[in-house]
Parts: structure tokens; sequence; C-alpha cells
């Protein structure tokens, strides 16, 4: 590393990089991993970045991916208009080839359909300067662009997309600091599953060490579903799902119809489960890029896991529902008939939950649906192939926004990352974080340590005793908390969603 003006400047493969230094931190944002997937890219894996000369500034996020309208984020797609959508940032407390610093790359969540790396949720500056470790954050395709299946184009796109980004770490991190031999790659929700992913992807063999999945949605879809979720994409334009006809569709118009499929996806009901749900893009278990689902490929049984979850999953989801409170008997039989595992799920969880109203109902079967299961049987498969891993669950109860969110979906993120004054997921934190600052220290001394040398300060989980670590306002290692659901899933498999049969919806 050189510097200019106190401007520190790297020399990656590509070309020199000139940064900004920020509290102490060597800063380089909008880093090109990959090509421009545009024009005869398009669709198509992604491609090493073309080398520049001079040096390249790298002060600003790059470009959004073209997102879903989900919280605005597809107009904030549009107010930063540009298509080299294919670029990281790096915050590193000790530039140059000699540091030798854990690395830790995260992948953001946004159900497949939305997400970013420039958020202020994401800033990596706290976790890098307090861990000690370099951060890197980056944009993959998201929507049609990077999930759906079309004819022509390889599956999977966004996940190539981190495997990309990945290897880019892998021959570049030096430079900044890092050392590529110490990669730990770490995600929530989306993100959790595309770590998930990543670890029964071959094409990702070798390029992270540790992997940290928080908050693994269950979801990922057979070739047959997908493509008929992508064909229902096209038809909004009047097309066929091929890169012949869409290579040339406004990358808007391409998102507004993933939205338009999203908006009437229950009348859908041959989509199953991803219907219910309003589930649109998933990955999919092809064979190739993917070749199972990561509770049956186990490729990275040799990377050290650490897998959890948050307590009340389904708590944000509901309210944005606008059924918090409200949730009717029906509407609780419903979702435990199609959700609960086996035959006999509505009945086990109600012998379970006995004393459970309708909410709890609601809230626990999509909770261990979508997240919670999920998560513990990763760790599990993990565990029985062979490797190491640790279990966590979040129990603090948010005390943002009327305190009635519990511990739910997304409250990890901006504990992990120590932004709890930015960002949508800081509303959960509220204004007096003390509390909050207490435990974010404590999980993000347990996320770097982890990538430091693999030991989050807990016991490896096993099938004997199932410890577990808490986070709330104090500590604790437990047995597994949801031992009841634990129970009800534990015979069940989290396979590829199918494409159901049509004939009901096409009698007369």
């Amino acid at each position: 590393m050189t510097a200019v003006a106190s401007r520190p400047e790297v020399r990656t493969r590509a070309g020199t990089l000139r940064g900004s230094r920020e509290a102490g931190l060597a800063v380089f944002r909008g880093v090109p991993f990959a090509e421009p997937p545009v024009g005869a890219l398009r669709f198509a894996a992604p491609q090493p970045v073309r080398g520049w000369d001079g040096v390249r500034e790298a002060v600003s996020y790059g470009p959004p991916p073209p997102q879903a309208g989900a919280f605005g984020m597809d107009e904030l797609a549009k107010d930063a208009p540009g298509d080299d959508w294919l670029t990281l940032n790096v915050w590193s407390p000790e530039p140059g080839p000699a540091a030798g610093l854990p690395v830790m790359v995260w992948i953001q969540g946004g159900a497949y359909g939305i997400g970013t790396s420039g958020l202020p949720e994401y800033d990596g500056a706290r976790l890098a300067r307090d861990g000690g470790v370099v951060v890197v954050t980056f944009n993959y395709r998201v929507g049609v662009e990077g999930f759906a299946q079309l004819e022509g184009a390889p599956a999977n796109r966004g996940l190539l997309d981190q495997v990309a980004a990945l290897r880019w770490v892998h021959d570049n991190i030096q430079a900044f600091g890092g050392d590529p031999a110490r990669v730990t790659v770490f995600g929530e929700s989306a993100g959790g599953g595309s770590v998930a992913a990543l670890l029964a992807m071959p094409r990702a063999a070798g390029l992270f060490r540790r992997a940290i999945a928080q908050s693994v949605p269950g979801t990922f879809f057979s070739p047959e579903l997908a493509a008929d979720i992508a064909a229902a994409c096209a038809a909004e334009l009047g097309l066929r799902p091929t890169v012949a006809e869409l290579s040339d569709v406004d990358p808007d118009l391409l998102s507004a119809a993933g939205d338009a499929v999203t908006a009437g996806i229950g009348e859908r009901t041959h989509w199953g489960q991803a219907a219910h749900r309003s589930i649109p893009f998933a990955p999919v278990v092809d064979g190739d890029v993917l070749p199972g689902t990561p509770w049956q490929a186990l490729a990275g049984r040799d990377v050290e896991l650490l897998a959890g979850h948050t307590r009340d999953e389904q708590r944000l989801f509901t309210a944005l529902e606008g059924i918090l409170g409200q949730v009717t008997p029906e509407q609780a039989a419903t979702a435990l008939d199609v959700f609960a595992p086996g035959a006999d799920g509505a009945r086990r969880y109600r012998e379970a939950f006995p004393d459970a109203g309708p909410d709890e109902l609601y809230e626990l079967v999509h909770s261990d649906w979508l997240f919670r299961m999920p998560s513990l049987h990763l760790a599990e498969a993990h565990v029985a192939a062979g490797g190491r891993a640790h279990l966590y669950e979040l129990t603090w109860p948010a005390p943002g926004m009327g305190g009635g969110f519990g511990a739910c979906h997304g409250l990890d993120v901006p504990l992990v990352f120590g932004n709890l004054d930015r960002g949508r997921p800081a509303a959960l934190i509220g204004q007096d974080t003390a509390e909050a600052e207490e435990l974010s220290a404590r999980m993000r001394a347990a996320w770097t340590a982890f990538a430091t040398h693999g030991d989050p300060g807990w016991p490896a989980y096993d099938t004997t005793r199932r410890l577990t670590q808490l986070f709330d306002t104090s500590t604790a290692v437990t047995p597994y908390p949801e031992e009841a659901s634990r129970r009800i899933w534990q015979d069940h498999s989290f396979s590829a969603l199918p494409l159901l049969n049509r004939v009901s919806r096409s009698s007369p």
C-alpha cells in the first residue's frame, strides 16, 4: 500500500485503487470484482473484471443491481444509476500485505429480490475497527436478473456472483491487509441462505475457511418451480423466459414484472408454500451450480460453522402483514396446515403448545418453517457430516417501535455490525441504546473471535447436549431452547420446493 495526500492506495490484479481514510481505517468502495452483467453479458455467469491503467477512485458505493419494489428499493436503485452492479467495499484497520488479518465477507439478505451493500446498516467500519478484521461487503444480482430460471442462462447467477466476489477476495485481499487463508463468509436471511448454499457448491470450495449463517431460510426451489415462476414473470411482458427474448428488456421493467407476479402470487396455488409466503425467488437446486440443498450436499463440511436464529423470527412479518396481535383461529389453522411438517404436523403443534392461542401458533409454525428449523438443521447436518458447528439464539426483545417486536427477524444485523443508529433495522433498537451497545459488543466479539480462530466463546454443538449460546441482557449457554419445535421437525427433510399439480386450476 502507498498513500497520496494521506489517502490509501492499493494495487490489485486489475489495477491500482485509491480509497479514503476514515476514523483510522482504510476504506475502499465501489471496487469492481466482475464485468458489468449487461449487454452481451446479460444473464451470463460473472466475467473477470478488465484491468485499468492509472489510479481508479474507490470512494463511492457502486450502483445497486435492479431491485424489487419492496421498501422502496427500486427507487433507491434508480437514484443511483449505472450498470456496474458487481462491486465490493473493503474496510481495513491495517492495509498492507504483511498484516495478515482475518477477513469477514458479508452477504446481505433481502429475500433474493432486494439488497445492496451500500445501505448504512452494512457499514463495516465498527466491526473492522473493534474486531481487528478486514470487512468486505458486495453486491450480487437479485430477482429475475440473479435467480430466475431462464433458458440459455446458467442457474443461480446471484450465487455465481457471490463466488466471483469470494474469488476476488482470495486473489486480492492480501494487499488490503487480509489473510486469504482466513476468510469467513457471513450473512443473514437470504444472505444466510446464500452462505448455506455456498457450503454446498463445488465452485466455492476453498474460497473460505469459516461460515456464519444467520437466520437461514429453508426455501430452495426445484428447477420446475423456478422455471414456472420465471415464465410468469416473462409473461407479464408478453415474452418467454429465454435469454434471447429478455436480454434487451429494460432491467427496471423486468423488476416490475417480478413485482407484478409477487403481488398476485397467492392465487398461484400450484407454487405451494412459496406462494403462501410470497417468495418468488430462491436458489435453484439445478444439479450443477447447486448440486443439492445445503442439508444434503454438505460440500462444506471441512468449513467451521456458526449458525443460529432469533427467537421471534416471524414477528416482524406478522406486523408487516398488519395482523400482529390479530391472527384469527382460521389464519392459524391454515398456517399449520400449510407449513407444519407431515400429515399430523398441525396436531403435533397443538399438543406441544396446548396453551398457545392463534397468534402464538401462527408465529411458531412460520418461524420454524422459514428460519428456525432450517438454521438448526444446517448445524445438525454439518455435525453429522463430521464438521464443527456452534449454535446460537438471539432472545433479546427489541425495545424500539413500542417494544412489540420481540427478538424478531433482522434484529441481529445492527447488533453484529454495531450500527445501532442508522439504517432501517436501527428502528428496532430505539433511542435508549445502552443495553443494545453491551449486547452488540458481545456479539461482535463472538463473531470476530470465530473469524480469527474458530471459537466464538462457547462449546461446539452436538446432538447429545445440544449446547446453544443465548444472546440477551445476560448471556447463557443452555440446551437448545426450542426443544418442542425441534422434536416436531426432527424427521423433516428440507427438500427443494416442488411445482405442484395444476389440474385443479384448469378443471371446469
